[in-house]
This record gives structure tokens, C-alpha cells and sequence, in this order.
């Protein structure tokens, strides 16, 4: 009866601290924002409203991130300019959206090369959950930041919204 009693106790304390945690987590804030500017050199990502910076993220990039991205597997991060053309809720990575690379140069550029420009170019969270400290610049090209910001800036970033990504 004890052991029984024990139990009860433990699930009980354990419930009400799984209630308090859940209720001091609240959904991430939206910010009004109507441009990404993402600086390679220096790691980071701006959401911006009116040319005004609303949040700033650290960054990871592709594996080989200097330069423009010329074609699939080279490991870079494009520079230019682009937009969010998609929204993935179930991502591998936690959340992600889409950037619409290649553009109409990247394609001409690549053809020019005779090679594929490559695609699937996302903003993104972690695939473990963790921030990936000590291993920087691991994605195939995408931009990754941690989970907790992949949330803000899913709920920020609307469908349509510029993209610049400059060395």
C-alpha cells in the first residue's frame, strides 16, 4: 500500500510540474516584418520592418560558404535576392521555409556551366533538436537557426516576403 501510495505522489508531483512548465511557454511572438537580409560573413539573419530591424538570429550556412551558390552539391549559400515561396511545417529540420532559388540567373548561370543549379534552399531549425555548437556551416547550402527561432520566424515571415543575402 505504501509502494502504491509512492506512486500516486510521484505521478501527481510529476503532473503538476509538467502543467507549470507547459503553462510558462507561450507561443512565439509574431513581428511585423517585410524583409529578411541574411549577412554571410558575419553569421547572422535580420528580420526587418521597414528597413528597421525587428529580431536578429545567429546563423549556420553550407558547408563551403563562401561565394555564390553555382550548382547542386557545392555546398553554398546563394547570394542574392529572392523571396519565401513555401512553408513546411513538417520539416526534417523542425520548420523551415523555402527560399525560390534558383532564380532566373542562377538557372542561366548554371546552364551556362552545364550543370544543375540545385534547389530545396531553406530557412531552418535543427534536425536533433540541439543547437549544433562547434559544427559550424553543416547544411547542404540552407540557413539554419536554432529551433526556438525557426518558430519566430515561421510565424513572422509571410509567403511573398524578400530575401537578401549578401558575402
Amino acid at each position: 500500500m505504501t509502494q502504491s501510495l509512492l506512486s500516486r505522489r510521484s505521478v501527481l508531483v510529476g503532473a503538476s510540474a509538467t502543467a507549470g512548465l507547459s503553462a510558462c511557454s507561450r507561443p512565439p511572438q509574431r513581428l511585423y516584418t517585410d524583409h529578411v537580409f541574411i549577412q554571410k560573413e558575419m553569421r547572422r539573419m535580420y528580420l526587418l520592418n521597414q528597413g528597421i530591424p525587428v529580431a536578429e538570429y545567429k546563423i549556420d550556412l553550407g558547408f563551403a560558404p563562401e561565394g555564390h551558390k553555382l550548382m547542386e552539391g557545392d555546398g553554398r549559400t546563394p547570394e542574392g535576392t529572392y523571396r519565401i515561396d513555401r512553408r513546411n511545417p513538417n520539416s526534417s529540420f523542425y520548420l523551415s521555409v523555402g527560399i525560390d532559388y534558383p532564380n532566373e540567373q542562377d538557372i542561366a548561370r548554371a546552364e551556362e556551366l552545364g550543370v544543375s543549379p540545385g534547389g530545396d534552399i531553406f530557412i531552418h531549425g535543427q534536425p536533433t533538436g540541439k543547437w549544433r555548437m562547434g559544427d559550424p556551416d553543416w547544411t547542404a547550402g540552407c540557413i539554419a537557426v536554432q529551433n526556438r527561432d525557426i518558430e519566430q520566424i515561421y510565424v513572422s515571415v509571410a509567403l511573398g516576403t524578400p530575401v537578401t543575402i549578401t558575402a
